[in-house]
């Protein structure tokens, strides 16, 4: 088969050995694969994948199952979508049958690529680790990103108001159409997110520069959870204000977690998730597909932070 590696920085589509299907698992015949800003990583050499886990790009995928290992409830022919710690831009794929979900109905196999890596995020840090309740305010850094749009329209179902930071004005009002009650644009005024506060629950992928407002915008018993560093590593906090707020600082991966953690996290969205893109409420926000000939654009798309919302890889165009 096919797949796409990291290689010194730059992408290759090129040949490797077709995984064997084994009990518990099945194979699947990649439509789509969507990409991420962890692809972007591993690329660069930034990002290793987890001991054992495949070394082929790619955290999430879509496509139609081809094989089933004995013991598993799927069939040959089922349309399905999976969340991976790699391996998924290829021509096939090899997968934990409980990481597989439903293509919800009505959305192409292009659409449900961008679903699985983006809703688990953002279900996991907001209703799982933070556990949201109705009616708590929630801010949301990079909010016109993948895991943003995801998290705003959750937010919107489970009527959590959340306000965002972004990158320009244009991504602002995408953030607003989708549901936000508002929010700035990080270069010209972040300080204002202060006439927003206080929050309950903040999600952070930039981490570094962004920590010590973060501590001053959240509530009294308020989580912060952060899932990235794109703001830099290391961060001065005033822990009197962190005691005094009772504040709960929590770090948090999906990409390393066991099989059975992932199982379980995939059962809820299937549970509480999944029906609501069947009635309407919640929508993949693909913004462009690329073909996997020239994922090198693709990347450089990503890289350059312009982005709201998704973008496929499309491997097979036969396949809708």
């Amino acid at each position: 088969m096919k797949a796409l590696q990291g290689v010194e920085g730059r992408v290759e589509w090129g040949d490797r050995p077709s995984p064997s299907c084994d009990v518990g698992q099945v194979r699947i015949k990649v439509a789509a694969a969507g990409l991420n800003r962890a692809d972007l990583l591993q690329r660069a050499g930034l990002y290793p994948p987890p001991p054992g886990a495949s070394d082929i790009l790619g955290l999430e995928c879509a496509g139609v199952i081809s094989e089933v290992g004995a013991g598993s409830p799927w069939r040959v022919g089922e349309r399905v979508c999976t969340l991976l710690a790699g391996g998924g831009i290829a021509e096939e794929v090899v997968v934990d049958a409980r990481h597989v979900l439903p293509v919800p109905e009505g959305l192409t196999l292009q659409e449900a690529a961008v679903l699985p890596e983006v809703y688990a995020t953002a279900w996991l840090n907001l209703y799982q680790l933070a556990a949201l309740k109705p009616g708590e305010k929630v801010l949301l850094h990079a909010g016109a990103s993948g895991v943003g749009s995801a998290a705003i329209q959750l937010c919107k179902a489970f009527g959590n108001p959340c306000w965002v930071s972004v990158g320009s004005a244009e991504r602002l009002a995408y953030c607003e159409a989708l549901g936000a009650q508002g929010g700035v644009v990080r270069g010209e005024d972040l300080q204002s997110l202060r006439d927003f506060a206080p929050f309950d629950v903040i999600l952070d992928p930039v981490g570094g520069n962004y920590a010590a407002l973060n501590l001053e915008l959240l509530a009294r018993d308020g989580r912060w959870v952060n899932i990235g560093l794109m703001g830099g590593r290391k961060a001065e906090l005033d822990l009197a204000l962190l005691l005094g707020k009772r504040v709960q600082l929590l770090g948090s991966t999906l990409r390393t977690r066991d099989d059975q953690f992932k199982a379980d996290l995939l059962g809820d969205l299937l549970q509480h998730v999944w029906p609501l893109f069947t009635e309407g409420r919640l929508s993949p926000r693909l913004e462009r597909t690329f073909a996997v000939e020239d994922a090198e654009a693709a990347f450089a798309e990503l890289a350059g932070n312009n982005v709201s919302g998704k973008l496929v890889l499309v491997i097979d165009p036969a396949l809708s």
